[in-house]
């Protein structure tokens, strides 16, 4: 079995997303997740061991053996604690965080069924990284890194799959309804700002690996991911990060509140942006959401380290374009990179403020939400970490595939607007959905 990285027979791979997309629907690599980020895609496959965790259970699997135990205290750290101990010889682990991990660092637990997965994380036997470098595989037998470039090959001369749009118009939740007692709750005092989703079901199965193929190229995500873990599958073009912390200890998050449409023309793009940087209650919506973060940022930074960087830029992400900044300090010495997770998970622009008093509405006014505004996490055996938003996805299980979408609702509110706005992100994923 190969241990280092396998220099590639193939020099350039014109569309990364492609080869991904043509490895993950091969079927002949187990569970796996792909993740990109800056230029580089990384497909993780054939776990040799996990760690899930649920409201009630954690459960630990290497190399065949597996145990089961009850757990008490705070998810992210029983994540680091089962992680830290087992023997990972410099290999990533990649998975998923749901919304409802948030529940025990805000001490609202009870509100959790039990039988929510609240994380799933793996580590994979198999990296595959398609990149400048050409293709580099670790883990493979030579015959699997043969297959494996000849699949990657092969992606490339294969036409796009044929999409389904999906028509996202029909609402069955009553989204308009609860962004309305929303808007009341936040005029009584109760916070200042929800995020309120709303799910739509499909009518038939879905193929996610062309999906993400096909997304991917209409897409401007800061991040991209597809998985296939413990039974459910996903792929979603993330807008934002919730947290970054590098091997140098800068912990990173880029929240994104304000929303207008994108990809409508020139004039009607340029004119959404002016309205969108000029609009009281878009600017306010990010400004809390900007000031939120710097606050949960410098809980865990080095004192004086925090700060805020291009405040208010606009970024297209997809069939969007949002107000957006970053917020940066570095971790202090007595905090891991799963402390800064815990701080700032959810996170702010996908649940409220303040964020426990967000959270609780959404835990009333919205269904379970599972992996939908979570996280797709990458974690090094060093404790470097990346965990990207989980939003303008496509989710599948056994009962069948759904997308969602929300929108942040304040004092300023129109039940209508809001609901324009989730369609308006549903548009990066609907149009490009492929059946099964």
């Amino acid at each position: 079995m190969s241990t280092t990285d396998e220099c590639s027979r193939v020099e350039y791979v014109a569309d990364p997303a492609a080869a991904m997309s043509w490895l993950a629907g091969s079927d002949r690599f187990g569970e796996y997740v792909m993740y990109e980020r800056a230029g580089e895609w990384t497909f993780a496959a054939d776990p040799i061991g996990s760690v899930e965790l649920d409201a009630t259970e954690l459960r630990v699997l290497w190399e065949g053996t597996s145990t089961a135990d009850a757990w008490a205290g705070r998810p992210a750290r029983v994540l680091d604690r089962a992680l830290a101990a087992l023997p990972l010889a410099g290999r990533h682990a990649y998975g998923w965080i749901g919304f409802e991990f948030c529940a025990w660092a805000l001490g609202m637990s009870d509100h959790v069924d039990p039988r929510t997965t609240l994380a799933h994380v793996m580590i994979p036997r198999i990296e595959v990284r398609v990149g400048a470098f050409g293709v580099r595989v670790r883990g493979a037998t030579p015959t699997e890194t043969g297959d494996i470039h000849d699949l990657i090959a092969q992606s490339q001369t294969v036409e796009p799959p044929k999409p389904h749009p999906v028509d996202v118009r029909a609402d069955s939740t009553g989204y308009r309804n609860r962004v309305a007692e929303a808007v009341a709750e936040i005029n009584a005092g109760r916070y200042q700002k929800v995020i309120l989703s709303r799910r739509v079901d499909l009518a038939h199965p879905v193929n996610i690996p062309a999906t993400y193929r096909l997304g991917r190229a209409h897409n401007t995500p800061a991040r991209s991911f597809l998985l296939r873990l413990g039974g459910l599958e996903a792929a979603g073009f993330s807008p934002e990060l919730v947290v970054s912390v590098d091997e140098e200890r800068m912990v990173t998050t880029e929240p994104l509140a304000g929303t207008r449409a994108f990809g409508l023309g020139d004039a009607v793009d340029r004119a959404a942006r002016a309205e969108l940087i000029t609009d009281p209650k878009e600017i306010v919506e990010h400004a809390i959401s900007v000031y939120t973060a710097f606050g949960e940022i410098a809980e865990v930074a080095e004192r004086g380290t925090a700060a805020v960087s291009d405040f208010m830029a606009v970024r297209e992400r997809g069939s969007v374009q949002h107000l957006a900044s970053t917020v940066r300090g570095r971790l202090a010495a007595d905090r891991s990179s799963w402390d800064a997770l815990e701080r700032l998970f959810p996170s702010v622009t996908a649940s409220g403020i303040p964020k426990r008093e967000g959270v609780d509405s959404v835990f009333r006014l919205d269904a379970a939400r599972g992996l939908y505004s979570g996280a797709v996490v990458r974690v090094s055996e060093a404790g470097a970490m990346e965990a990207t938003l989980v939003l303008r996805s496509i989710f599948q299980d056994a009962e069948g595939a759904w997308l969602r979408a929300g929108a942040g609702v304040v004092g300023q509110s129109r039940p209508e607007r809001e609901f324009e706005e989730t369609c308006e992100k549903l548009g990066s994923v609907a149009p490009y959905v492929v059946r099964a």
